[in-house]
């Protein structure tokens, strides 16, 4: 679970970025590749939710093997004792 949150997580991120480099070199990644024609509102900001959402993911892949580590820690500590 952990590997595939940080998975796609990284890939939003990478996306987030290619968004935002094409934007400035006049290409429209929403347009041109996915087929989507964004408001400008929405358009001007894409990017940058993008990554955000993609680093909360990643983030949460982070979070999740540090919880997992601890409950099989706290598992074995159970198994031990009995």
């Amino acid at each position: 679970m952990k590997v595939a949150l940080m998975v796609v997580g990284g890939i939003l991120v990478v996306f987030g970025l290619t968004d935002l480099i094409g934007s400035f070199a006049g290409f429209d990644l929403w347009t041109d590749i996915v087929g989507i024609q964004l408001p400008d509102i929405v358009w001007r900001y894409s990017a940058y939710a993008e990554m955000f959402i993609g680093y909360l993911i990643f983030k949460a892949g982070m979070g999740a093997s540090e919880e997992s580590t601890a409950e099989v820690e706290e598992t074995e500590q159970n198994n031990e004792n009995a």
